[in-house]
């Protein structure tokens, strides 16, 4: 369960608590990933990625790879935002070099082959059993993520059955058949937050809800469809568990951005590579801590580019709570050396 004296010790939940420090805690989105050799052999141990999900040792070993390389101040749950709807009973399986593929929701009927929110535990428990494992193993300073994915962007997913573009399937299935669009996206806001109350009580100490596609989502849409399911599932984890911190990220959000913390309840607002930090400091850090926003590139070409660009964002935010992150996740062919050249940049 989320303890939250725990405020007082550890630099993340110090920052999601409003705290400005001259030294940002820091942690990269995807920092468990194919970018590091020990993942790969693990990755290769499991067999699939999907079995690397469901293994909790597995799972555990590869969360906690990246924390014992770098010593990053929050180790995240090494899951997938589409296990939702694995659990619901939609068809899930990766295509290596592709990505994933899904079963699709196109109309009534298949919704009506999902699963309730209450059933999909048996299915999670390997995942709830990869938290407590962690949340006995990693370092006593180091914060423990949960996530999930938001209900749109998990959406946009199992009517397309794949990753898309512009998402247009499901902006399709929105405007066309609103009644089951609006049904899935309560299905999945209700089976989130039974999935992050359970992540909690295994010992999560903070929530981050990604909502990757978010900024396909223009005006009257994005409130409804980005904002009030953050917001429903944010109340109702904070009512579980109060004092619990969470971070959205509403990626691509642009002018949206502005009060989205504050409209959800979120003590934590991750923002992606096209927001100017400076911007960031002035409309975003007044009401949550802002995460980010590093360009992944440089995790690649590293250099004096890599340094530059973190002295700048670590710079523009130091008046503030921040989170130093990447403003998206870290990509296969980052070098790991670079890793250490960012944290030496931070951390001095």
């Amino acid at each position: 369960m989320f303890d939250a004296p725990q405020t007082g010790r550890k630099k993340l939940l110090r920052s999601l608590a409003g705290e400005a420090m001259e030294v940002p805690p820091v942690w990269l989105m995807r920092q468990a990933g194919r970018y590091l050799p020990e993942y790969r052999a693990t990755r290769a141990e499991a067999g699939d990625f999907l079995s690397l999900c469901y293994n909790s040792d597995l799972a555990a070993e590869v969360t906690l790879q990246p924390i014992r390389r770098y010593g990053f101040d929050a180790a995240i749950l090494f899951a997938d935002i589409l296990l939702i709807p694995d659990a619901l009973g939609a068809d899930l399986w990766f295509v290596t070099g592709e990505g994933p593929r899904l079963s699709t929701i196109t109309g009534p009927e298949g919704l009506a082959k999902l699963k309730g929110k209450d059933d999909i535990h048996d299915h999670l428990a390997p995942v709830y059993e990869t938290v407590r494992i962690l949340a006995r193993e990693l370092p006593e300073e180091t914060t423990l993520i949960g996530f999930a994915g938001a209900p749109w962007t998990v959406a946009t997913y199992m009517i397309a059955g794949r990753g898309t573009p512009d998402q247009g399937p499901a902006h399709k299935l929105r405007q066309e058949d609103p009644a089951t669009f609006g049904a899935l996206i309560d299905l999945l806001t209700e089976a989130t937050i039974e999935y992050l109350d359970c992540q909690v009580q295994a010992g999560a100490e903070v929530i981050k809800i990604f909502d990757s596609w978010a900024g396909s989502l223009k005006g009257a849409a994005f409130d409804a469809f980005a904002l009030e399911p953050a917001k429903r599932i944010t109340a109702e984890l904070k009512r579980r568990h109060p004092g619990l911190p969470v971070i959205a990220f509403p990626r691509e959000a642009g002018e949206k951005y502005i009060g989205f913390a504050k409209a959800v309840g979120a003590d934590g607002l991750a923002i992606d590579t096209k927001v100017d930090p400076a911007w960031a400091a002035e409309h975003l850090q007044p009401d949550s801590c802002v995460q980010g926003n590093l360009d992944p590139k440089y995790m690649v070409t590293g250099g004096q580019e890599l340094v530059d660009a973190t002295r700048a964002i670590v710079d523009a935010l130091k008046h503030g709570p921040h989170i130093f992150n990447l403003g998206h996740g870290i990509t296969p062919d980052a070098n790991p050396d670079n890793v250490h050249l960012l944290l030496e940049t931070i951390r001095g």
